[in-house]
């Protein structure tokens, strides 16, 4: 049986799918969900919702298709944009990898804490600038994203209304 591409050591990986999907700058973009989704609701963010983050930031037409607020009414939204969450099942499924990277970076590095109820800012929390010194237009959109899911994901129901509106299943 042929080994996962994310089974590869991280100098045999494409540079371009390293670069992008390494797990310190996945990990940020769950951290920034999580952080948002603690402020606005003061409880843990749950680990399920961890895994759609980057399906959603990380797919370009998705992360064009959010709401400029998180305020805006997730049913309605999800309506809108079905043939982007049609494929978000199998974009979460080929991205697990890749998530389950980023929150055992988080974890080693004490950014985050995974507690019965979910994923909790943990004692050395990452440095979340709005920007950063060397980033992109697209890298800053792309964080700017993944706090927006987390506030949205915030004002939503339960976490297994927003995966089941979303067509995944935990």
């Amino acid at each position: 049986m042929a080994a996962s591409r994310w089974s590869l050591s991280w100098r045999d990986r494409p540079p371009e799918e390293a670069a992008l999907l390494n797990p310190a700058f996945c990990g940020e973009l769950i951290a920034r969900a999580t952080k948002d989704y603690e402020r606005i609701r003061a409880a843990p963010f749950p680990l399920p919702l961890a895994f759609v983050v980057l399906p959603l930031v990380l797919h370009p037409p998705t992360k064009d298709a959010l709401p400029g607020r998180a305020n805006t009414t997730f049913a309605t939204w999800s309506a809108d944009n079905e043939a982007l969450l049609a494929e978000l099942p199998e974009r979460t499924l080929r991205l697990r990898p890749i998530s389950r990277e980023a929150l055992l970076f988080l974890t080693q590095h004490r950014a985050l804490t995974v507690t019965a109820d979910g994923l909790k800012t943990g004692a050395a929390p990452m440095k979340l600038s709005a920007k950063t010194s060397s980033s992109t237009p697209d890298a800053d959109d792309i964080r700017r994203a993944a706090g927006l899911i987390g506030r949205w994901f915030a004002n939503q129901g339960a976490p297994v209304q927003i995966l089941q509106t979303m067509g995944v299943t935990p």
